[in-house]
Formats: structure tokens, C-alpha cells, sequence
């Protein structure tokens, strides 16, 4: 496989977060040249920016190598994502174009189809793009960037299970855009919150202390009740 230069840290984060790397594993820059089919100079930018992000620590002794990131700290991400996507809804419900809502609509449309289909991985994609083009919309290069390394940390760690109820989890997302096509920034935030509170319900750590353990990470108990929200 060849690639750009410029996407070779895009495809060994990839990787590393689909588990083509183990955590703790050794990561050559002369293998990594190879695989992507580019010098070992964009390899070295490439892990310097990973190891930035979190992914990958350097080593006495190994050099660069895949991180073994703690419970601790794939607790305090969801947390971090609990602070940051209200705000990006908040500050999309102002700065959002109709460009962003012509979008947002058009997959809350499929994302309720699929609920009724059942449809769970078609729904797992739809809610990835659904919450990047939100916080693409909330006009703002740093928070994006943020949210985006967020969610591709909390893939790498986390297995998140189907919602217990799709349909009901697509309708906070059609109220959310409900809010941010009014301008009401208070009201996409507190939906938006609720949603991401629950939605923490659901992720199940890949790993914790270096071993492969189901532990439930819950950040609520308490259900969202969209109903309620509304004015």
C-alpha cells in the first residue's frame, strides 16, 4: 500500500486505533516506511505528532511505541467530551450555515430510518459524521480539532455498545439540530449535554492496566427525557 506523505500520520493512527497495532508495541520508523511506501522523514513527523496526541510515548531503550493509556484517563476523555460537544452545539446554534443544517437534517432523516430498520452499524456511522459536522458547524478550527482527536481516542479505547433504544437516541439528535436551526445556543447545549451524558452509558473500555477487560465506564444513570426539553 502507498500513500501521500501528508496522510501517513492520518493512516498509522488509523491503524492504531483499529488495533493493527498493539498497545505497547514497537514502532519502527524503517517498518512504518515500508508499509506506507514513503521516507522515514514523514514517518518521523508523523510519530512526533501522535505522540502529541496521546498515542504513541518514546521509549529508553525502544524508541517510539504504541501507548498503554489507563482506566484513568479513558475516564477523564468521556468527561472531556461531556464539557466540549455541548459547546460546540451551543456555538453552532450560532455560527452553524445552511449548508451545516442541510447536512445535519439529512442524516438525523437516515439515522431515524436505520433506528427503524435496526440497523446498528449503519447507525454508528451516521452518528460519527452527525457529531463531526455538528462541531464542524460551531465555526471554530481549535474546538473541532479537539473533538476530533477526542473521539478518535475514545474509539481506540472503548467499544460502544448499540443504544438500548436507536429511535429515541435519533430523535435528541433531530432536537438538537432543532435548536441549532433556531439559534437557541442554551437549548442545543442542555440537549446536547443530556445526550452525551447518556451516550457514556454505553462505552465498554478495550483495555484497563494493560489488560483486555470488559469493565462497564458509566458517567450517568439517569436518562434523557427529550420530551421534557422541549419548549
Amino acid at each position: 500500500m502507498r500513500i501521500p506523505a501528508h496522510s501517513v500520520c492520518t493512516a498509522i493512527r488509523d491503524d492504531i486505533v483499529a488495533g493493527v497495532y498493539e498497545r505497547g508495541s514497537r514502532l519502527t520508523e524503517e517498518l512504518l516506511a515500508r508499509r506506507y511506501g514513503v521516507s522515514r522523514v514523514p514517518v518521523r513527523e508523523a510519530l512526533r505528532t501522535l505522540e502529541a496526541e496521546g498515542f504513541v510515548v518514546t521509549r529508553r531503550h525502544a524508541g517510539a511505541c504504541v501507548a498503554e493509556p489507563t482506566e484513568q484517563e479513558g475516564a477523564d476523555l468521556l468527561e472531556m467530551r461531556m464539557l466540549l460537544e455541548p459547546l460546540g452545539a451551543s456555538r453552532a446554534a450560532q455560527r452553524r450555515t445552511e449548508a451545516h443544517l442541510k447536512v445535519l437534517r439529512g442524516l438525523v432523516r437516515l439515522g431515524q430510518e436505520r433506528a427503524r430498520r435496526g440497523n446498528s452499524e449503519d447507525l454508528r456511522s451516521l452518528g460519527g459524521w452527525f457529531h463531526e459536522t455538528l462541531a464542524q458547524a460551531s465555526g471554530s478550527p481549535a474546538l473541532t480539532s479537539m473533538l476530533t482527536q477526542l473521539r478518535h481516542k475514545i474509539a481506540w479505547m472503548y467499544v460502544v455498545d448499540a443504544p438500548a433504544n436507536p429511535a429515541e437516541s435519533w430523535a435528541e439528535h433531530g432536537a438538537i439540530v432543532d435548536a441549532v436551526a433556531r439559534g437557541d445556543g442554551e437549548r442545543a447545549r442542555a440537549i446536547t449535554a443530556l445526550h452525551t451524558e447518556r451516550s457514556g452509558a454505553v462505552h465498554r473500555l478495550r483495555f484497563t492496566s494493560g489488560q483486555d477487560r470488559a469493565d462497564r465506564v458509566r458517567t450517568s444513570q439517569h436518562p434523557v427525557n427529550v420530551t421534557g426539553l422541549q419548549h
